[in-house]
This record gives structure tokens, sequence and C-alpha cells, in this order.
């Protein structure tokens, strides 16, 4: 499980990098402002959790089940969260915004705040 949690930060830090440039160079003059911050917006919450990824695989064993739930929560609310931004943004730009995405970045958005508040757990319930 530990591999898979580093790997999955070093993939998704990996595609950051590739979107924030893809999306700076290549898509400029095909978003509207508003576009272009939300796109941003999914690149910046994507490489923070990367990050967050990499220290969890490196400073956690992940054996437990509320470690295992944190780095899931992580990972599919990344996923969600931010591709569902890219996928709005795109296809808003070709004047056909796929609407079905709309709920889904809430969801990932939230799977985000579980997995940040069963990481305040494991400190709190290690800490008493």
């Amino acid at each position: 499980m530990v591999l898979i949690v580093q790997f999955m930060g070093a993939l998704l830090g990996l595609l950051a990098v590739v979107f924030g440039a893809f999306g700076a160079h290549a898509l400029k003059k095909r978003f509207t402002p508003a576009q272009m911050a939300s796109f941003e917006t999914g690149v910046k919450y994507q490489m923070y959790h990367a990050l967050l990824l990499l220290v969890i695989g490196f400073n956690f064993n992940l054996e437990s089940s509320l470690e295992r739930y944190m780095a899931h929560s992580f990972m599919l609310g990344t996923f969600l969260f931010s591709f569902s931004i890219y996928g709005l943004c795109l296809s808003a730009s070709k004047g056909r915004k796929w609407s079905f995405l709309g709920p889904v970045t809430p969801l990932g958005g939230l799977l985000l705040v579980v997995g940040w508040a069963l990481l305040g757990y494991a400190f709190v319930g290690n800490f008493f």
C-alpha cells in the first residue's frame, strides 16, 4: 500500500506539472479568465495533494484501516476533484459543457475533506 501511495503521489505531481504547463501555454488562448482560474485551481489542488500523498507514504506504514481510508480518500478525492474541473473547463471551451461532471467536483472535495479529517484524527489518536 505504501508503494501505491508513493507512486500515486509522484504520478499526480507529474501530471500537475504537465497540466499546469498545458494550461499556461496551450489553453490560455482558448479559455475565458474564469475557465483559466478554475483550471488553475484543479492543478493547485492536484499538486498539493500529490505532495501530501508523498508525505503520507513516507511517514505512515498504512497498515491500519484508518490510514488506508485516509490515503484512499486523498487519492480518489484528488482524481474526482481535479479531473472533473479539467473536464468541465475543456468541454466548456468547446461549447459542449459536460454538465454531468458538475456534481463530481464537490464529491471529490468532500473526499479531500474526509482525508484531512482522518489525518487529523490519526494525529490526535496518536497523541492521546
